[in-house]
């Protein structure tokens, strides 16, 4: 062995160790609200709850800044069918709810999808320059098996599996396999309750410790104050 090979050797034994301790970045976390759906019933988030409770639901997306990345957990929705279906209140396209913290669609990083209905995945595309992220198996089961029948889809639209398969097209689309996978440093995406077919959760790293963001897979503090999950039923 010469001696720039020696000496870079020896660099690599020095200092692998310090760059795999260093510190993971320590994100900020906004909800921004995009819409209500009023009026929505309580059995349909909490398993076995009173059919008559009703509440506004509030649809948030979730920015998680740091890092030099602005990730988006989840996208909220946009199509015309959507208001069609339901009555939504307070509507601001959620590409357009990143004004409030000084951002465009464009800025955005990463948009993870936590699940493949509606109200999550519906405006994935509204983001030019993110890559997405999504199970593997949810993107597989929702692009194939699942629309052999018609009651094995509920809540998914085909105009948002075309949009993510297009955009798998075009190599925008990270898969991820399975469960406690760190797809960013700092971010670790969970599989979760089987709201779909394989609908996740993520962790983020902040000043204050790991928040979980849950998405559907707990709806309300009652799903976890109770241990109640979410009725697998609903399709938001």
């Amino acid at each position: 062995m010469d001696r720039r090979a020696a000496a870079r050797a020896f660099a690599a034994l020095v200092f692998a160790p310090l760059l795999l301790a260093q510190p993971k970045p320590q994100y900020e976390i906004y909800a921004l609200r995009y819409a209500t759906i009023p009026g929505f019933q309580v059995s349909g988030l909490v398993a076995g709850a009173d059919p008559g409770r009703k509440l506004d639901i509030a649809m948030m997306i979730w920015l998680v800044r740091g890092g030099g990345r602005n990730i988006l957990v989840d996208s909220g929705f946009y199509r015309d069918q959507f208001f069609k279906q339901w009555h939504v209140t307070d509507f601001v396209k959620p590409s357009d709810t990143l004004q409030r913290v000084g951002l465009k669609p464009e800025d955005i990083t990463d948009v993870v999808i936590t699940h493949m209905h509606w109200d999550h995945a519906d405006g994935m595309d509204l983001f030019p320059k993110a890559r997405i992220w999504l199970q593997k198996d949810e993107l597989e089961y929702y692009a194939g098996a699942a629309w052999q029948s018609p009651r094995t889809h509920g809540g998914i639209d085909p105009d948002d599996v075309l949009a993510v398969v297009k955009l798998n097209t075009q190599r925008r689309v990270g898969l991820v396999n399975g469960d406690a996978q760190e797809i960013l440093p700092g971010v670790t995406c969970y599989l979760g309750g089987k709201h779909t077919y394989a609908s996740q959760y993520v962790a983020v790293n902040t000043a204050v410790g790991t928040v979980v963001l849950a998405s559907d897979n707990m709806y309300l503090y009652e799903n976890l104050e109770k241990h109640v999950p979410i009725d697998r039923k609903s399709v938001v």
